[in-house]
């Protein structure tokens, strides 16, 4: 393989996990704006499958996968929702590249906040776990490396996916900004994602009424910041991110929801499926 080619597929190494989150982005303060919001879009036993496409010269290319779970659980006296996400590439691509991410979060059901985060994370020759526990009634996150001051309604990167879910999109003109806060690697993010209003799309898993966002990326390693990236998320009350299209520093990537069951609310977005 071709020295260009093999750089082009390490970028890949970023877990499928951040590809189907509303983005990030930077600011001098966090915002507070993810407060009170109730669970009504996902059940405590969902699954979600979802398939990772890489394009470099008009070539779609099939390379990792991503899985999403919920089990309803107690921790410390709460009942919570034990989300997990295991992102990974395709045995075809593990000769040269392989990745082994592994997320989850412990919602808490009443509040929909995080109460404990782990992230493992397992790249090519890189190798890195950390694990946080918030503080709720401190407003902290005691992470592997430390305690750091946190704001009260902040999410991490796992548990923003789900509380984005129940965001009222309705309510949002097009163009309009939903910021919130999340923690990660030991600091707090403001990030926002940005009404684009509804379109019709055809995915890998069929025809969908959905709803329109894009976030405002960091730049790095793999995105070159900006607006760049695109979610549809299906018009119906279960909010599931159907289809994420990103540009990255080579190529362009395509993550498509692939499998679903155990759905709170019937997927009444889906107009034809394939």
């Amino acid at each position: 393989m071709m020295r260009k080619e093999v750089r082009t597929m390490k970028l890949l190494k970023v877990s499928v996990i951040f590809l189907l989150l509303a983005g990030l982005s930077l600011s001098a303060k966090a915002q507070n704006d993810f407060c009170g919001i109730k669970n009504t879009s996902f059940s405590e036993t969902e699954k979600l499958t979802f398939r990772v496409y890489y394009n470099m010269w008009r070539v779609w290319v099939p390379a990792g996968d991503a899985i999403f779970s919920i089990k309803d659980e107690m921790l410390n006296g709460r009942r919570v929702y034990h989300v997990s996400g295991d992102g990974r590439t395709l045995s075809s691509y593990e000769w040269f590249f392989k990745v082994r991410d592994f997320y989850e979060t412990y919602i808490d059901q009443e509040t929909l906040l995080p109460l404990k985060f782990d992230r493992r994370v397992s790249e090519g020759s890189t190798k890195f776990e950390n694990h946080v526990t918030f503080n709720r009634k401190t407003n902290q996150a005691t992470s592997t490396h430390g305690t750091y001051k946190v704001p009260a309604c902040v999410q991490d990167v796992l548990s923003t996916i789900y509380y984005a879910r129940n965001i009222d999109y309705g309510k949002y003109k097009k163009g309009d900004k939903i910021p919130f806060s999340m923690f990660l690697d030991d600091q707090v993010y403001n990030l926002y994602i940005r009404y684009l209003g509804k379109e019709r799309i055809t995915t890998h898993y069929g025809t969908f009424n959905t709803i329109k966002i894009a976030p405002l990326l960091i730049e790095g390693t793999i995105f070159s910041g900006g607006e760049k990236m695109v979610v549809w998320v299906s018009d119906d009350a279960n909010h599931i991110p159907v289809r994420v299209e990103s540009p990255i520093l080579v190529g362009n990537i395509t993550v498509d929801m692939m499998q679903a069951s155990s759905l709170r609310n019937p997927m009444s977005s889906l107009v034809k499926k394939k």
